[in-house]
């Protein structure tokens, strides 16, 4: 049965200054079953984050916090900004990154569930984002992180990056990534071209890395805020 997709999804990220780490971590737990009860949330997931070189837990941030969120409508979102939430994120941060997403395209499932619907499969103009999930098989961990730096390298390397980031909901067992790209050309040619991306795909079957796993890509609506001192679709714009 095809699930809908959700009518708008943001991601927050949250930047703090180190003496306010401890209020962050108190934050995640308090602010879990808030943010669920927000009207309009179908779902979503408070995140730590990490700066992305590597994609494994020696890469965790503890200054900056995320929120991804999938919304019925774009009214519910708009009036999230103004709720006990976000003014409390606000408060304790230092910097603040707001995305606007369009889902198109998702395959796989996070906790369970389809949180990005069936998107039809759509050809996009402009800026595009991707967001990658897994749940790892513990055995198998050791095997994973050991893979994942060439490919984290590449990515780094990959003409049309415009910002690339560590998600995920604990720092063991639960990996994902967040990039931003100038379009949806740029992002092929990483997935489909990198020796390394290519490499890992291909163990991915005989490794059985995943107990859950998912991979969805969006069209880029617009950002507020900045991320390490600017908007990379301010970046963008500039650069075209």
């Amino acid at each position: 049965m095809s699930v809908a997709v959700p009518a708008l999804v943001t991601l927050h990220l949250w930047r703090v200054p180190a003496a306010r780490v401890p209020a962050a971590l108190l934050r995640m737990g308090l602010d879990r079953p808030r943010v669920r009860r927000t009207p309009g949330v179908r779902f979503a997931k408070l995140l730590g984050t990490g700066d992305g070189r590597t994609f494994t837990p020696r890469d965790a941030d503890a200054t900056r916090w995320g929120l991804l969120t999938t919304w019925s409508d774009a009214v519910a979102a708009e009036a999230f900004e103004g709720s006990r939430v976000a003014a409390g994120w606000r408060a304790l941060a230092d910097e603040t990154w707001r995305v606007e997403l369009a889902p198109v395209a998702a395959r796989g499932r996070w906790s369970g569930r389809v949180p990005f619907g069936d998107p039809a499969p759509t050809r996009t103009q402009g800026p595009v984002a991707a967001i990658t999930r897994a749940r790892l098989v513990p055995r198998r961990t050791a095997r994973f992180w050991a893979a994942v730096p060439p490919v984290s390298a590449d990515l780094h390397a990959a003409p049309g990056l415009l910002a690339a980031l560590g998600i995920g909901e604990a720092p063991l067992g639960l990996q994902g990534t967040f990039s931003l790209w100038r379009d949806a050309e740029a992002l092929r040619a990483f997935a489909h071209r990198g020796a390394a991306h290519r490499e890992v795909m291909a163990r991915t079957p005989r490794e059985g890395w995943y107990a859950e796993e998912l991979f969805a890509r969006f069209a880029v609506l617009g950002s507020t805020g900045t991320l390490d001192g600017r908007d990379p679709l301010a970046a963008r714009a500039a650069a075209a």
